[in-house]
C-alpha cells in the first residue's frame, strides 16, 4: 500500500510515516515510480508504536523491542517483561520527583529560594 493509504489506515501523518522510515521503525519498498509500497503488516505495527509511546516508551525502546517481540515465541509474556521493567523505570522516576519536590518544599518561603537550604541569606 502507498504511503497516503498507510497513513489513513494507521491515523498518522505521511510525515510521521517518513520519519518513522527513516529512523528505522517501519520499512516500505520503492517501486519503479518511485512511490513507497508499505506491507499490509505495517498498519498494526504503527499502531502499536502509537501505544507503546502512549505508555512512556521512547522510539528508540520501541526500536529496539520491536524485533525482540516479533521474533518471541510469547509475545504476550515479553510484554509483560518490558512493561515490568518500565514500572521500575517510572517508579525510579516518581521517587526521584519526590525526592525533588520535598527540596523545593523545603526553600519556600525562605527568602533565596536558590541557596542551598540551611545556609545563611
Amino acid at each position: 500500500m502507498r504511503i497516503g493509504e498507510l497513513a489513513a489506515q494507521a491515523g498518522m501523518s505521511r510525515d510521521t510515516i517518513r520519519f518513522y522510515e527513516r529512523v528505522g521503525l517501519v520499512s516500505g519498498r520503492r517501486l519503479a515510480n518511485g512511490y513507497r509500497d508499505f506491507p499490509p503488516e505495517a498498519v498494526p505495527w504503527l499502531h502499536y508504536v502509537r501505544t507503546a509511546q502512549t505508555l512512556g516508551f521512547s522510539l528508540a525502546e520501541i526500536a529496539r523491542h520491536g524485533e525482540e517481540l516479533r521474533e518471541a515465541p510469547d509475545s504476550a509474556a515479553a510484554l509483560s517483561v518490558l512493561f515490568e521493567q518500565k514500572i521500575q523505570v517510572v517508579d525510579a522516576r516518581m521517587a526521584e520527583l519526590a525526592t525533588l519536590r520535598a527540596e523545593l518544599a523545603t526553600r519556600v518561603d525562605t527568602g533565596c529560594p536558590l541557596r542551598a537550604a540551611g545556609r545563611p541569606s
